[in-house]
């Protein structure tokens, strides 16, 4: 059987209740394999109770995130770091 999954941009609208950026577009670094990647590239498996998202070349668990009517759980402990576009000043984001 082959794993089912989607990319990284099915994480968009989830993370955007979140943040006030677009976090798909944001650069991490896994901390299984060192690989820097946008979040977008992600593999995400959406058949669970929540999100997971994995690294595309180790294969290892970089973000989980689960939802409910009252809150949302996010866990980022596969990421070393996250580089971030930030708009410019003055400028609204949508």
């Amino acid at each position: 059987m082959t794993e089912q999954y989607v990319d990284g941009n099915a994480l968009a609208g989830p993370l955007r209740e979140l943040f006030a950026v677009d976090m798909t577009a944001a650069d991490g670094r896994c901390v299984s394999c060192g690989l820097e990647a946008p979040v977008a590239a992600l593999l995400v498996y959406d058949h669970g109770p929540g999100l997971v998202a994995r690294c595309p070349n180790c294969s290892g668990v970089v973000l989980r995130l689960v939802r409910s009517p009252q809150a949302a759980w996010l866990d980022l402990r596969g990421v070393e770091c996250l580089r971030i576009p930030m708009p410019p000043e003055g400028v609204a984001t949508v």
